[in-house]
């Protein structure tokens, strides 16, 4: 897509990329090899001292037809508009990502980090409107995983 050099921005990007930097300094300072639990307080530290306000294991409610159905504790949110995901692996995989996304989905929050601290660092940038989590089907259409449901079925006796 032709943007006529007009590099096109996104929501808190300005944010995230301060975050993205705290990440890689952390990164170099302690490499790979620890605990989640460590890089999470190690990044907590160092983005309040990069001037941002940083929360730790936020308890995040999550609900079901209007019901509250468990909670999950984010590892950070930053400045109350990010939430970071955090992981001490060899590669991040495609569950990572589904999680985060929920998290998403379960929050007012927009835009995630997810970053691990593998041997090798990365990152994935994930955003999710607002405005699109409500229009996110409840389950999984049948046809699409190839189940048919019981009033489908006819029950042999």
């Amino acid at each position: 897509m032709d943007t006529g050099g007009v590099q096109i921005r996104g929501k808190h990007d300005d944010l995230t990329e301060k975050i993205i930097g705290v990440f890689y300094d952390v990164y170099k300072e302690l490499g790979s090899g620890f605990l989640e639990s460590v890089y999470r307080e190690a990044m907590r530290i160092a983005l309040v001292q990069a001037g941002l306000q940083a929360e730790c294991e936020v308890a995040i409610a999550v609900f079901f037809r209007g019901n509250k159905i468990g909670t999950f504790r984010a590892d950070l949110v930053v400045n109350g508009v990010v939430l970071v995901e955090l992981k001490a692996c060899e590669t991040l995989i495609r569950e990572h990502m589904s999680q985060t996304l929920n998290y998403l989905k379960a929050t007012e929050i927009e835009v995630a980090l997810l970053m691990n601290f593998g041997t090798v660092p990365r990152f994935r940038r994930l955003v999710m409107d607002n405005e699109e989590k409500g229009n996110q089907p409840e389950s999984v259409p049948v046809g699409v995983i190839g189940v048919r449901s019981l009033s489908e079925v006819e029950v042999a006796r």
